[in-house]
């Protein structure tokens, strides 16, 4: 075998190494990635809760009013109080609007609960408020065309779960961002879609107990005590007979 030949050899299974070993580790890494990144998006998202909250706590102090969107004595309490982000940067109370944030192409809008005393920032999930939104317009444009509501099994007293079938529609996945189970939407006898939070609720009692729980306590309130993000387009929950139950 002549010299040039020889190299020619090394060099072609030199190649098929290299190559061999660049495939595996595309492999691994597109295994591991989705994880790393689902941690990493955790961590920043967590990072930009606090940063903001550090940011209207300052404000609040300077100005004794909080940089927040008008809103609607009506409006739902997990959805009245969003951050007007372009205040907060214009006045120099942040450099940057965080990439979580919807107004910077992010998935959540940030948003201030209990506004008279705590004044926390807490996060609520676009995606899930869009699927919601997209299975009200079905219901109300079925409801039109035949009168009545797509109702299907009852899950709570006045609540149903939807026939999708009857919309001629596949039921949206809904994730939970409490515990990233897949949730369910439920329909009252209004027509209102609603998310069910039962099951997450129902964890949280099964790991807590609920001894010392108030008397017609929003069960809504411990969802959002554990965590940074609120329900979306929940109903209200009361512990009835020992579990979260939905009531109008």
């Amino acid at each position: 075998m002549t010299t040039r030949r020889i190299y020619d050899f090394r060099w072609a299974r030199q190649a098929a190494l290299l190559a061999a070993l660049l495939l595996a580790a595309s492999l691994v890494s597109g295994c591991l990635y989705p994880q790393e990144r689902k941690a990493q998006n955790q961590v920043s998202t967590k990072e930009a809760v606090r940063n903001v909250q550090g940011a209207i706590e300052q404000y609040f102090a300077d100005k004794s009013v909080l940089p927040i969107k008008n809103a609607e004595s009506s409006t739902p309490v997990y959805e009245k109080f969003f951050i007007d982000f372009a205040k907060l940067q214009r006045e120099g109370y942040i450099s940057s609007i965080p990439t979580a944030a919807f107004e910077n192409g992010g998935n959540y809008y940030f948003l201030i609960i209990d506004e008279e005393n705590t004044r926390q920032v807490k996060l609520m999930d676009i995606v899930t408020y869009q699927k919601i939104n997209d299975i009200q317009s079905w219901v109300r444009t079925y409801v039109q065309t035949n009168g009545k509501l797509p109702m299907g099994e009852e899950m709570y007293e006045g609540f149903y779960l939807i026939d999708y079938k009857a919309l001629s529609k596949k039921e949206p996945e809904l994730v939970s961002q409490f515990s990233r189970q897949t949730l369910q939407a439920v329909i009252d006898n209004n027509g209102t879609v609603y998310t069910d939070y039962g099951i997450d609720i129902m964890q949280l009692l099964q790991k807590d107990g609920t001894e010392g729980l108030e008397q017609g306590l929003d069960l809504r309130e411990l969802l959002v005590a554990a965590s940074d993000f609120v329900p979306v387009k929940a109903p209200v929950y009361h512990l009835i007979d020992g579990e979260p139950r939905a009531v109008n």
